[in-house]
C-alpha cells in the first residue's frame, strides 16, 4: 500500500457541562458531542521523513510542525509498533481552524487511522482509542463520530443512539478564542461557587434519541458559554443575529469562537445562513446536517 486517504468529521457539542477546577489543571466533563457533515482529509504516502503540509480555506494558520496532532499520532503509533514516523501527511481542510469544531483533533484521528492502514499494523479500535486520548480530549471521538457522551476530560466516550437528522448553521468569528484562556475565564467566573458535578442531560439524550430538534433546542447548553462571551462580547450580536433569523436555538460551540444554530429542516437552515452572512456579525457561515460518521478510510492503493 502507497497511499491512503481518511475522511473525518467536525462536531458540534449539543451538551457541555463542566465541573470545577481539578488539582491537575484539568476539569471533569460532561460533553455530548455531534459529528456534523464538514470534513477534513488526511492523505499518507510513504517519505523519506516526516513531513505535513495542508491545503484549503485557512491552511495558513495550521502548523505544519511535529506539533501539530496529524504528526503527534503518526509519531505516537509508530513508537508504539517500533517504527519510525516517515510518512508524508496531507491535509485537506475544510472544517474551520481553531473555531471550536475540533478539526485539529479530526486531523489526529484521521492521521492515526491512515498511518495504521498505511503500515498494516491492524491495530484495534481499543487501541487506536487509547492512542487517541492520549493525544487530546476531543480525539477520540473524531474516530468515533456518529453521538457520543464524553466523560473525564471528554475522552471516556459512550455512544448515544439518534433517531434523525439535525440541521446546523455555524457562524465563524472573525478571530480566534483560545481554549485553555476560555478555561481559566470559566475558573475566574466561577470562584467562590459551588460548581455540581457534570451530568449529562437526560431530556438532551432523549431528544437526541427521538430525533426531535424542538426537544433537542430546548435542552441544548454549554457551561463555556459565559466565559466565552466575556472574552468575546460580539459572539452575543451573532448569537442575535440567528436566533431573530429563526434559528431554534444558539449556542457557541465547545469553547467557541464558532456559534452553532439549530435548524428544524434544511430549508430553514439555509434561510439562517443567508440572514447570517447579510448580518455583518460573522466572517463566514457555513451549513451541516449530523450525525456524521467517525474517522473512514475513503480511499487505499
Amino acid at each position: 500500500m502507497s497511499v491512503v486517504t481518511v475522511r473525518v468529521p467536525a462536531k458540534v457539542n449539543v451538551q457541555l457541562a463542566v465541573g470545577a477546577a481539578r488539582p491537575d489543571g484539568f476539569h471533569d466533563l460532561a460533553n455530548v458531542f455531534l459529528a456534523v457533515g464538514l470534513h477534513d482529509e488526511v492523505t499518507v504516502t510513504p517519505a523519506d521523513a516526516l513531513r505535513v503540509t495542508c491545503e484549503g480555506p485557512e491552511a495558513a494558520q495550521v502548523p505544519l510542525d511535529r506539533g501539530n496532532l496529524a504528526a503527534r499520532a503518526a509519531i505516537a503509533l509508530a513508537e508504539r509498533y517500533g517504527r519510525t514516523p516517515d510518512v508524508h501527511l496531507h491535509i485537506a481542510k475544510d472544517i474551520p481552524v481553531a473555531g471550536g469544531m475540533a478539526g485539529g483533533s479530526a486531523d489526529g484521528a484521521g492521521a492515526l487511522l491512515a498511518c495504521d492502514a498505511l503500515w498494516g499494523i491492524g491495530a484495534s479500535r481499543e487501541e487506536l482509542l487509547e492512542i487517541c486520548a492520549e493525544l487530546g480530549s476531543d480525539v477520540p471521538f473524531s474516530l468515533v463520530g456518529g453521538a457520543a457522551l464524553g466523560v473525564g476530560r471528554g475522552e471516556r466516550l459512550t455512544e448515544l443512539e439518534v433517531g434523525g437528522i439535525f440541521h446546523w448553521v455555524f457562524a465563524m468569528a472573525g478571530r480566534g478564542l483560545s481554549t485553555p484562556a476560555v478555561f481559566r475565564e470559566f475558573d475566574r467566573l466561577a470562584e467562590g461557587l459551588d460548581i455540581p458535578e457534570p451530568v449529562a442531560s437526560r431530556e438532551l439524550l432523549d431528544a437526541l434519541a427521538k430525533g426531535d430538534p424542538d426537544a433537542l433546542a430546548a435542552a441544548v447548553s454549554n457551561d463555556l458559554q459565559p466565559a466565552a462571551l466575556s472574552l468575546f462580547p460580539e459572539l452575543a450580536d451573532t448569537l442575535a443575529a440567528g436566533e431573530t433569523a429563526g434559528a431554534l436555538t444558539g449556542l457557541v460551540s465547545g469553547s467557541g469562537p464558532t456559534t452553532a444554530f439549530l435548524a428544524r429542516d434544511a430549508a430553514a437552515a439555509e434561510r439562517i445562513a443567508e440572514a447570517l452572512r447579510a448580518s455583518g456579525t460573522c466572517r463566514s457561515v457555513r451549513t451541516a446536517s449530523g450525525p456524521a460518521p467517525g474517522a473512514t478510510v475513503v480511499s487505499a492503493s
